[in-house]
């Protein structure tokens, strides 16, 4: 089996996030090192969600594929009423 080639990352984190990153280690029978690990993994996944995400927003806004502030503020204004709007489509 190889092993997967690492490096050492040190980071100063407030106390008591380090206390609750222990006692998480301590509850899970898991080491600092992979609760940590797995923060960050989860953390990254999560930021290059937004990045992607925030990237196909803005194509849509260069393809012109967007709904005018107006239209959504009364769309807004009127859901809960009795005469609610459907709900506005990009154009």
């Amino acid at each position: 089996m190889s092993k997967t080639e690492t490096r050492v990352l040190t980071v100063h984190v407030p106390v008591p996030l380090a206390e609750k990153v222990d006692d998480l280690a301590r509850r899970m029978e898991r080491s600092r090192g992979w609760i940590l690990k797995q923060a960050l993994v989860a953390w990254i996944a999560q930021e290059e969600e937004k990045d992607r995400l925030t990237r196909e927003a803005l194509e849509d806004v260069d393809a012109g594929y967007v709904v005018e502030h107006r239209v959504v503020q009364e769309w807004v204004e009127r859901i809960g009423t009795d005469q609610p709007l459907p709900m506005p489509e990009p154009r």
